[in-house]
């Protein structure tokens, strides 16, 4: 388990840390103190997964253009 700030990590690094601790927790070889910090670590993962999957998806919305290659909003955007 990394010791960097989540708040720091990409989506990437979180994903992969997220994946590390799931594993750790099915394992099931590690203390209960251990997999209570484990699983509080994981949902400050997930969240911050979340967070950019949402960063991601909002500048995705902000650069999406129509036939004539102007932007339209997300809900002009639907029929593209």
């Amino acid at each position: 388990m990394s010791e960097r700030k989540i708040s720091e990590m990409s989506f990437e690094e979180a994903m992969a840390e997220l994946e590390a601790v799931v594993r750790q927790l099915e394992q099931g070889e590690v203390p209960l103190e251990q997999s209570i910090a484990l699983y509080e670590r994981g949902a400050a993962l997930k969240a911050r997964c979340e967070a950019k999957l949402a960063e991601a998806e909002e500048k995705v919305r902000l650069i999406t253009l129509d036939g004539e290659g102007k932007p339209v909003g997300a809900e002009d955007a639907e029929g593209l």
